[in-house]
């Protein structure tokens, strides 16, 4: 499957599950409304800065929107797991 196909359904996965609007998105991100539209489509070949910006906005890894799978998490799933205390048995 295409890349940018791949980006971008994991983005508007990301963002309906966030609960965000395309527009909500975009201000957040600093981008237009439509350019949010047309990587969501796939039509865009966004940058390493448009990923990051991405994955801040939407408070996910970036590595998330490179998924294949799909895998079905939530944004808050892919954020980096805080670091248990070890204990002494």
């Amino acid at each position: 499957m295409d890349i940018r196909k791949i980006f971008g359904r994991n983005f508007r996965r990301f963002r309906l599950g966030a609960g965000l609007s395309q527009e909500a998105v975009a201000e957040r991100m600093g981008v237009d409304r439509a350019h949010v539209s047309s990587m969501e489509r796939g039509q865009q070949n966004v940058t390493l800065l448009t990923l990051w910006q991405a994955a801040q906005a939407l408070a996910c890894r970036p590595a998330a929107f490179l998924d294949e799978g799909g895998g079905g998490q939530s944004p808050e799933a892919n954020a980096k797991a805080p670091r248990r205390k070890r204990t002494k048995s």
